[in-house]
């Protein structure tokens, strides 16, 4: 299940500059961040549904690889996203 169009302007109108501010960093990692919380409920769910399992390890990956760009970019950046979506780090 993908994130509703209203879901997804209102992550984008928080953590972009504008309504169509789709590709900065913060943006995409909070975007996936809601997206594996989904998936997360989903595989907590459905055990036996191993394919959504991968794809939800497949954002994870994603997700690392996108805070490791910002906090070696903008380290400021990477502490406040951080800490408003409550990721462990």
């Amino acid at each position: 299940m993908a994130l509703s169009k209203d879901q997804a302007l209102s992550i984008i109108g928080k953590f972009g500059e504008n309504e169509k501010d789709t590709g900065k960093t913060e943006v995409q990692i909070a975007l996936m961040t809601e997206r594996i919380l989904q998936l997360t409920e989903h595989c907590k769910k459905n055990k036996k549904d191993k394919s959504s399992h991968r794809g939800l390890l497949k954002l994870v990956g994603q997700r690392k690889s996108l805070l490791k760009y910002l906090q070696r970019r903008d380290l400021e950046g990477y502490r406040k996203l951080i800490q408003e979506l409550n990721i462990r780090k």
